[in-house]
């Protein structure tokens, strides 16, 4: 069987590439068929995550054991075959490649092809540039400073809060008179 996997950033609006891989491959082998379809260096370290239909992580698939406690819970990706862990079209997960700034690639799994194998992965679609690899930090608390600043500099008026017309009327303080406090 045959996934066909489509990645792409928030980073990067025009960014796409997908990779058919076959089941029976590692996340090692998905995570080197991604550097080499992007131009990122194998060797830093990585994690995919399974996610639910709304991108929340729900398990780690990682590069290297960082010694963490809950060896119950840990998975490599040299030995996790990707078929252990997707069975269907439109599975959802992530890419974290930069740990530093928390910056990941957002994967489905598009198409399952059954009946079919292949001995290496393939780089099917190469669309756009990838965002770096990896971003000067001071740059990043800029970017993130600066979005930080204009947050703060919306002009807020009483239009943002609501309307400053509150009639006491409006408020049903009836239900209230049914509560009772238990001492």
């Amino acid at each position: 069987m045959v996934f066909n996997f489509r990645i792409v950033s928030d980073e990067v609006d025009n960014f796409r590439r997908e990779i058919k891989i076959d089941a029976d491959a590692t996340f090692l082998d998905l995570k080197n068929a991604i550097c080499e379809a992007v131009g990122y260096d194998k060797s830093m370290m990585s994690s995919f995550f399974i996610c639910d239909d709304r991108w929340e992580k729900e398990r780690e698939i990682t590069l290297e054991d960082m010694g963490d406690d809950n060896a119950d819970d840990l998975y490599l990706m040299e030995d996790s075959i990707l078929s252990d862990f997707i069975d269907d079209e439109g599975q959802r997960l992530m890419f974290t490649f930069d740990y530093i700034t928390d910056r990941s690639f957002y994967i489905e799994m598009k198409e399952l092809e059954p009946n079919k194998k292949l001995s290496e992965p393939l780089c099917t679609l190469s669309r756009g540039t990838a965002p770096a690899q990896t971003i000067d930090l001071d740059e990043f608390d800029a970017k993130a400073d600066a979005a930080a600043a204009a947050m703060l500099d919306t002009d807020m008026d009483e239009e943002f809060y609501g309307s400053n017309e509150f009639n006491p009327d409006e408020f049903d303080a009836a239900g209230f008179d049914e509560l009772t406090f238990d001492e």
